[in-house]
């Protein structure tokens, strides 16, 4: 029985645009974060069956294909709650965002400063990875992580809650070749209520990372 499944869309193909077109939406989803869920599954396939045969010549690009895998199928299903065809702006008291509008201002001197940063990180990825706000339980604050691939260069324990996706699959039938402009797009679907709902559960599950004994 398949370990991991693909999670359904939370709208339909055309929600966000004109951000982002149905087709890329579709394709996206449908193919390629399917293909990371399968590539996870088959992955702990050959694992167990490395076990029960003793052999375990090939561990090493078994490992790396389990994390690559496994951090594609959990940072797209972020990925697909954390937009919305309401989305967009900024993170208000008023909107029940306090919370997490503080927390931005604390952690990265404004929201101006925030969105600076992670704009910068998704649209400088070389070659493929992902631009993330995530929360960092050991400090308590919020970084940003410049991921390559899915799993490269991340901040081990950090909880991703905002995810921007800079792989080509993700923007090059719309914007071609100019990733920055499908960075800046990308700000006006952020849907900042679930990005909330994150920063809270990230904060409450905090002490579940053990430093020590």
């Amino acid at each position: 029985m398949a370990t991991y499944t693909l999670p359904e869309l939370p709208y339909d193909y055309a929600a966000l645009e004109p951000v982002i077109n149905p087709q890329i939406v579709e394709l996206h989803h449908d193919k390629h974060h399917a293909a990371y869920v399968k590539g996870a599954n088959d992955t702990l396939e050959q694992l167990a069956e490395a076990r029960d045969k003793e052999s375990w010549g090939a561990i090493n690009g078994l490992e790396k294909s389990l994390a690559f895998h496994l951090s594609g199928h959990i940072l797209h299903s972020i990925y697909w709650h954390n937009m919305t065809g309401d989305g967009g702006g900024v993170p208000l008291a008023e909107d029940g965002l306090g919370e997490l509008a503080d927390a931005l201002a604390a952690s990265f001197g404004s929201f101006t400063g925030f969105k600076s940063q992670l704009t910068k990180a998704a649209a400088t990825t070389q070659g493929s990875g992902w631009g993330v706000l995530a929360y960092e339980p050991v400090s308590g604050r919020l970084i940003v992580e410049q991921i390559y691939d899915h799993q490269g260069n991340v901040g081990q324990g950090s909880v991703p809650i905002l995810v921007f996706d800079a792989w080509e699959h993700a923007f090059y039938l719309q914007y071609k070749n100019q990733k920055v402009d499908f960075v800046e797009a990308m700000w006006r679907v952020v849907n900042w209520q679930d990005v909330a709902k994150r920063y809270t559960a990230a904060r409450e599950r905090a002490n579940n990372l053990l430093l020590a004994p």
